[in-house]
């Protein structure tokens, strides 16, 4: 006796259907996947502001004094000066000391050194694709921003996500002797050792932790009135928004927390990256905030 197989072939409506469940699967699932894969990077931001926080802690404990920025007057201003930021300053507290001696920091002219235009990791935001797909050809004050560049630009700059908190005070730019910079966020310091114009120089004459040229007065925790625990010292930035935002210079490592986090230009305005007045402040590539450190090391979420 014999037996014969039928093989029975899936229809076409039978096809469609497992389609429609892979289809329905990958609907559910892909948000899933994409949530837990930012949550990691947001895991990993927090890791690397942190990390820098407590890097400037090591340079305080080994120099009683914050990092500085060496802007104008000593550092001078764009590639041929030594205007070197807080971040170039504490590469020897996050492993990286290697690379502040080959750069020779606050030696070198930013043209002399061999440095700037790196890319350094832990000053990156993994959620950023923009600052991580490499350095940057159009850094403000350094590449094609020949309002304030007499000499040929530097090239390559390398980005940053963190930039220092220079505080609250903004609307008036010293460097530039002008009385109305175009922002529309002018906020006056509350701090009444700041006269005048200064009381609202962000720039170079911040009521905060850090600014750009704070070499002319070097802060450290004595100066933290407000505890370190509740003074902001560092926090989330994006350079795709901002053209004044590299690790290297100065003029582009810090931010005021006089513009609102993660800023939206006011009814009938649009914000240009070239414009610092209003887009010189914090913003992050994260949904609903971004972090800040404080003077502490502490690392909050801010809505």
């Amino acid at each position: 006796m014999s037996y014969r197989v039928v093989r029975r072939a899936v229809t076409l409506v039978e096809l469609l259907v497992v389609i429609s469940i892979i289809g329905l699967l990958m609907a559910v699932l892909l948000p899933a996947v994409q949530g837990a894969r930012e949550a990691a990077r947001r895991v990993g931001c927090r890791s690397n502001l942190r990390q820098v926080a407590l890097a400037v802690r090591g340079h305080h404990d080994a120099r009683r004094l914050f990092p500085t920025g060496h802007f104008i007057i000593q550092g001078g201003v764009g590639p041929d000066s030594r205007a070197w930021s807080w971040l170039a300053r504490i590469l020897p507290y996050m492993e990286e000391k290697a690379l502040y001696e080959e750069g020779r920091v606050g030696r070198a002219t930013l043209r002399q050194s061999t440095i700037v235009g790196r890319q350094v990791a832990l000053f990156l935001c993994p959620s950023d694709g923009y600052s991580n797909a490499g350095p940057r050809w159009d850094a403000g004050n350094l590449s094609g921003d020949v309002r304030n560049l007499p000499a040929p630009s530097i090239g390559a700059v390398g980005q940053t996500n963190y930039q220092g908190c220079s505080g609250s005070n903004w609307g008036a730019d010293g460097s530039q002797l002008l009385d109305d910079i175009g922002t529309d966020w002018p906020n006056q310091s509350p701090d009444r050792s700041l006269k005048g114009r200064d009381a609202w120089d962000g720039m170079d004459h911040g009521d905060g932790v850090m600014w750009r040229s704070d070499y002319l007065r070097p802060r450290s925790l004595r100066h933290v009135k407000d505890g370190t625990s509740k003074t902001f010292l560092a926090g989330e930035a994006l350079p795709e928004k901002n053209r004044y935002v590299g690790w290297a210079y100065a003029n582009n490592a810090y931010a005021t927390c006089a513009i609102p986090p993660n800023v939206v230009p006011v009814e009938g305005r649009s914000y240009s990256p070239s414009w610092w007045p209003n887009v010189n402040g914090f913003r992050s590539s994260h949904r609903g905030g971004l972090y800040f450190a404080r003077v502490d090391g502490s690392v909050d979420w801010v809505e």
